[in-house]
């Protein structure tokens, strides 16, 4: 099987079936940071990047999971809509 490298914004399946997304590379620190698919960060040397056994994934088409945001929170709020931008994380950021 063929080592896949690293790359930020690619989306990785584990043996055990976690899905993950690499959200940064430390080069100088031989460090790959990784994001769950529920949120969870965690961290892997370089050099044990090889043994995870890792499969390329597509990226869950419910980007949701990682958001500490759900519907149900803005019940009763704003006459029952939902915010602007709630399904497009892009409004959430700051406009320069």
């Amino acid at each position: 099987m063929a080592v896949l490298y690293p790359v930020i914004g690619k989306w990785f399946s584990r043996p055990n079936g976690t899905l993950f997304e690499v959200v940064a590379v430390d080069e100088d620190g031989g460090t790959v940071e990784m994001q769950q698919f529920d949120g969870t960060l965690d961290e892997v040397d370089m050099e044990s990047w090889p043994d995870l056994l890792l499969v390329e994934a597509s990226a869950p088409e419910d980007w949701s999971g990682s958001v500490d945001m759900d519907p149900e929170d803005y019940v009763g709020r704003h006459n029952d809509e939902m915010p602007a931008g709630f399904h497009d994380p892009l409004e959430f950021l700051d406009n320069i």
